[in-house]
């Protein structure tokens, strides 16, 4: 995916290159005459207000070509598999075998079908044996294709030595090993849209891995919650979910709070609406698998809340991705204030020099 955001006078962009404005508050400013400087009262204006506007309202950045569902699925399941691991590993080390059990086939189960997402949306299996060549590391893409050659295995072993009782050892490591992946399974994938210059995404680089992790915690407690039988085995799943839920709002509500204007596709909108969604699910859920600890038909629902919220949750995301890249405003207006502000503190050293 390719797109151009960055004004002509602008530097390579980096990781804290930003596409979108920080708290802009508006795209322009009004030229005026008379009075004293570039404001005076009494003005009035002689040029209309620059509209959010591009060249006949065309987009200005080459949206996203990524497929839907196939896309958002990859998201979704990354993290659950993610999650999934870290939850199997804590079972290991209380000794609890059989939710141990579940928590490892979910990982797999959850990994396999993300990686046929991905080779559905890359068109040809070959493409992602091709991402192996290199090891690149400020390439998200190359390092998560490296993270999910490591990841995959680990869970399959995993999951294997669980079923059969063989190899239990082998099976122990690879749960660990699985569990240290984990986080970065659930996590790349925010590094890997955020390494665009689709400005929702862009912009939310610091956030968006706390969000994407949350996520992925809320979706594998959901899991543990709708397949466990016993109350007394489902209470890390709800220990997660709960930690999950909380780590995804609070990470969300800073990303809106410092993209400003940049951040409306997470709050309206189709793409708003599934971000609000899935986070009322999430909290629905966490508050229904506490409430109802001891009902297998309460942590049931519970587990399903839990698990649509984080489908929700990474679907709006996505989408939001979308939205800020087909409307010009998201782009031109951090630039226009971008442009503003250099040219104010250019006058100022002027000023300072004379």
């Amino acid at each position: 995916m390719s797109g151009n955001g960055q004004d002509s006078h602008a530097a390579r962009p980096g990781r804290e290159a930003v596409t979108g404005a920080v708290g802009a508050i508006d795209g322009g400013r009004r030229r005026r005459k008379g009075g004293k400087g570039r404001r005076g009262r009494g003005e009035q204006a002689v040029v209309p207000e620059a509209e959010f506007t591009s060249y006949y309202g065309k987009p200005v950045l080459n949206g996203p070509v990524w497929k839907t569902p196939d896309v958002p699925a990859y998201l979704f399941l990354g993290g659950l598999a993610g999650g999934s691991s870290l939850l199997a590993a804590g079972y290991q080390v209380l000794g609890r075998q059989r939710p141990g059990l579940i928590a490892k086939l979910g990982a797999l189960g959850s990994i396999g079908a993300s990686v046929v997402a991905l080779v559905h949306d890359l068109g040809r299996p070959e493409r992602f044996v091709n991402m192996l060549r290199v090891v690149k590391p400020t390439s998200p893409m190359s390092m998560g294709s490296w993270l999910l050659t490591v990841y995959g295995p680990m869970a399959g072993l995993s999951a294997a030595s669980a079923v059969t009782g063989l190899l239990p050892r082998v099976g122990a490591t690879a749960t660990a090993c699985a569990a240290l992946t984990g986080p970065g399974v659930a996590s790349y994938t925010a590094a890997l849209v955020a390494d665009t210059a689709v400005p929702a995404w862009h912009d939310a680089h610091r956030e968006l891995p706390y969000v994407f992790v949350g996520s992925g915690a809320v979706a594998a407690g959901g899991l543990g919650l709708l397949a466990l039988r016993r109350g007394a085995d489902a209470a890390p799943a709800r220990n997660l979910a709960l930690f999950g839920t909380a780590l995804e709002i609070g990470a969300s509500r800073l990303l809106e709070r410092r993209l400003g204007m940049v951040a409306e596709p997470y709050r309206q909108g189709r793409s708003g609406a599934l971000v609000r969604a899935g986070e009322a699910l999430a909290v629905a859920g966490s508050a229904g698998a506490v409430a109802g600890r001891r009902s297998r038909v309460a942590r049931a629902l519970s587990g399903v809340a839990l698990l649509a919220g984080s489908a929700l949750t990474k679907w709006g995301v996505f989408e939001a991705g979308r939205v800020s890249a087909a409307d010009p405003k998201y782009t031109v207006v951090p630039q226009r204030e971008r442009l503003r502000r250099r040219e104010e503190e250019a006058a100022e050293r002027g000023a300072v020099h004379r």
